[in-house]
């Protein structure tokens, strides 16, 4: 398929994980990809793995949680191609502890990489964007965003503010012929889910709480990105749609 021929794209925490295979995903079909990530080097082997798939794909470093950062970023691209169509928003992390016990610092660094890094690239990629015929932003949320678990307070915070701020973002950009959508993942199988896939008892409550039984895929949710970023969605904004396994409707 070629949907995203001559559509440039960047994906931020493009390193690994859903990252890594929405970057794929995009490259399979035809776009030049910008691999985003706080380690140049795992944005590298992903850049190099496009490439040599026959894939376009260049790795660009950034911090989401420093704003000078994402600026050199989306001025490296204005210097590279003056082009970007999408912006996937996923970098995304967690400290998992009980809120009473999380300091400022860790507080500070799920809030900035959850929910500011992804605003700062919507802010700073708007000049690109406006320029675009098919400008998408795809956000990723959570199923934490409107459930929860102990330990995971900061983390549903962001990602719930995650989905306000794609609604918000849908109607102040929809003027300029800018979508955003944001993604709602279950329990995906990836570094960050690993020490529940680990964990024997963990993985069991949470596949009992899943009625197709299994973790999702990073493809899986890659090809949800894809269809959010492309003109198949192209009435849709300030949507999201829930990639979970029936969790959420099992609930």
């Amino acid at each position: 398929m070629t949907r995203f021929n001559n559509r440039y794209v960047l994906v931020t925490g493009a390193g690994s994980g859903i990252g890594a295979a929405i970057a794929h995903e995009f490259a399979r079909e035809g776009a030049f990809v910008y691999v985003v990530d706080i380690d140049v080097e795992r944005a590298e082997d992903v850049a190099g793995q496009i490439k040599n798939a026959g894939g376009q794909a260049l790795e660009v470093q950034a911090d989401v949680t420093d704003g000078p950062s994402v600026k050199a970023a989306i001025e490296a691209i204005k210097a590279h191609s003056g082009k970007l169509d999408i912006i996937v928003n996923n970098a995304g992390m967690n400290v998992r502890t009980d809120l009473r016990h999380m300091t400022d610092e860790e507080w500070d660094l799920v809030l900035q990489v959850n929910l500011v890094g992804g605003a700062r690239f919507a802010r700073d990629g708007f000049e690109l964007l406006k320029n675009s015929d098919h400008a998408a932003i795809v956000n990723l949320a959570s199923v934490m965003a409107t459930r929860s678990t102990r330990q995971m307070s900061a983390y549903s915070s962001t990602k719930a503010a995650m989905a306000s701020l794609s609604r918000g973002l849908a109607v102040e950009y929809a003027p300029f012929n800018i979508r955003v959508n944001y993604l709602c993942p279950g329990f995906v199988a990836t570094n960050l889910t690993s020490r529940f896939v680990r964990n024997p008892v963990v993985k069991e409550q949470i596949l009992n709480r899943t009625p197709m039984g299994r973790f999702g895929e990073p493809e899986e949710i890659a090809k949800a990105a894809l269809f959010l970023a492309s003109d198949d969605a192209s009435y849709m904004t300030g949507s999201g749609i829930t990639v979970d396994g029936g969790m959420m409707a099992a609930l």
